[in-house]
């Protein structure tokens, strides 16, 4: 499945360019880009993550699985589906960016609370911050972080800015991975 993954990745989510042309949420140019969300949201691309990820999860006591919106949503929801089809359901959630602004103006969605047990995922792991906002939000809302997965790690520090905060990060597919399939493709 992790093969098939990072075909898919390749041929749907992976841009290339000579030259730095990709801006990165964090303003600096790139070579290259992973537009993920033409995995995430691809039929296949839910079906490999939810397994892959739910298979990496499987061992721990788990109520939630979530992080920040748009990235970790189509993931967080593939897990939660593939949880329900195994025989152990684990709820989506999301990490709002900014408070609901009417009703309970929560930064929390989903059916999670106080005192559960959750991994936070992402979709790419650059230099962290998402997924450090996502972490500390999760935190603020009591939840229990048991683990942190990135679908992409893009080796750029992203893993080691998150492990200085006490968390584990597991990434499913690394830049590495992706280029080796980018060099020998002709």
């Amino acid at each position: 499945m992790k093969k098939r993954l990072i075909e898919l990745i390749y041929e749907k989510a992976f841009n290339y360019s000579t030259e730095p042309v990709f801006r990165l949420v964090s303003g600096r140019m790139s070579n290259y880009y992973f537009n993920c969300k033409a995995v995430t949201l691809h039929p296949e691309g839910m079906y490999l993550i939810g397994n892959l990820i739910f298979d990496l999860i499987s061992d721990f006591e788990v109520d939630g699985i979530g992080g920040l919106t748009l990235g970790a949503d189509p993931i967080a929801n593939a897990v939660a589906y593939t949880s329900y089809l195994k025989g152990r359901p684990i709820e989506a959630f999301v990490v709002r960016k900014t408070p609901k602004s009417h009703g309970t103006m929560q930064w929390i969605e989903g059916n999670v609370k106080a005192g559960d047990r959750v991994v936070i995922i992402d979709d790419v792991i650059t230099t962290g911050k998402s997924t450090i906002e996502a972490i500390n939000r999760t935190k603020d809302a009591g939840l229990e972080i048991v683990k942190v997965i990135a679908l992409i790690d893009r080796q750029e520090g992203g893993k080691e800015a998150v492990e200085a905060l006490g968390y584990k990060l597991e990434s499913i597919v690394t830049r590495e991975e992706v280029m080796e399939l980018y060099r020998f493709t002709p």
